[in-house]
Order: C-alpha cells, then structure tokens, then sequence
C-alpha cells in the first residue's frame, strides 16, 4: 500500500501480558493509535510521520506494513475505537503492557490424567468480546492480585 505526504494513518501497536520478556506476544490482537500525518516519504516502503510530544522517544519512520490508512480524519479522538496513545502505557518499542481487569467465566478441562481450570478474562483496554481464556495457573503466578477479590 502507498500513501502520500499529507495523508492520515494509524500506527500499530503491540500489546503485551504480565511480565512477560518484550519479544513474546500475548494472544491479544494488535492495535492501532492515532491518526498521525505523513510528512515525508522515506525510500520505497517506509513513511516518516509526525508524531505528539508524548512519543518524542518513538523514532519517527515506520515501514508501510506498520501502518494503516485513515480514511477518515476523526473531530474527536473517541469517534474511533482504536488505542488512544494517551491513555495507555506507550513504550519506545510501540509495546504497551496488558492488565487482567476482571474474570468472566471459569472452566475445566479435562485429560486422561489430570483436570486444568480456565478462566475466560476481560483485559485492559479490550472489551468484554475480546476476552482470552487463560490457564489458572499462569494467571495465578502472573496476577496473583486477580484472586484477592475472589476470595
């Protein structure tokens, strides 16, 4: 995809769950934050954009396939329902950290030998329609301040 000088685009963004090391990414889809204006093109495939003070630490040229076309230019930052870049944790890798923020349902699992708990789970930033379904264990030794409310 080609975009020109002047265009809007969004810029994606990766979540990440507990502490997890920066490389391994969560089952949660990728996000975009934005709409910033492309202000230069840079070679054949990648775009520099200009970017708020809040992500002065965010070098500014991105490759095309980190961006999506605006087609719309929005009044008001929550006429979209993407990522709002203020509102989240932004690091300078364009990773953001994901909280669990509360459970919705359990379930288990059955195998021949042993029994596993699920727990369906709604994350920051994420509606209830996107929520995981996550092992208990991994969410015990991850978020143990999850099932200080269940007790």
């Amino acid at each position: 995809m080609t975009f020109r000088v002047g265009d809007h685009v969004y810029l994606r963004v990766t979540p990440l769950k507990g502490t997890q090391s920066i490389h391994v990414k969560g089952k949660l889809a990728p996000r975009y934050i934005g709409p910033f204006k492309i202000t230069e093109r840079r070679g054949e495939v990648a775009y520099q954009l200009e970017l708020p003070t809040e992500l002065s630490d965010v070098q500014n040229i991105f490759h095309v396939s980190q961006l999506r076309k605006c087609l719309q230019v929005p009044d008001k930052p929550d006429l979209y329902k993407d990522v709002d870049h203020q509102a989240i944790d932004l690091q300078p890798n364009l990773t953001y950290r994901e909280r669990p923020i509360c459970i919705l349902d359990e379930a288990e699992r059955r195998t021949r030998s042993r029994t596993i708990k699920y727990f369906k789970v709604q994350w920051s930033n994420h509606t209830e329609v996107e929520a995981t379904s996550e092992r208990e264990d991994y969410l015990r030794t991850e978020f143990p301040d999850l099932f200080i409310s269940l007790v």
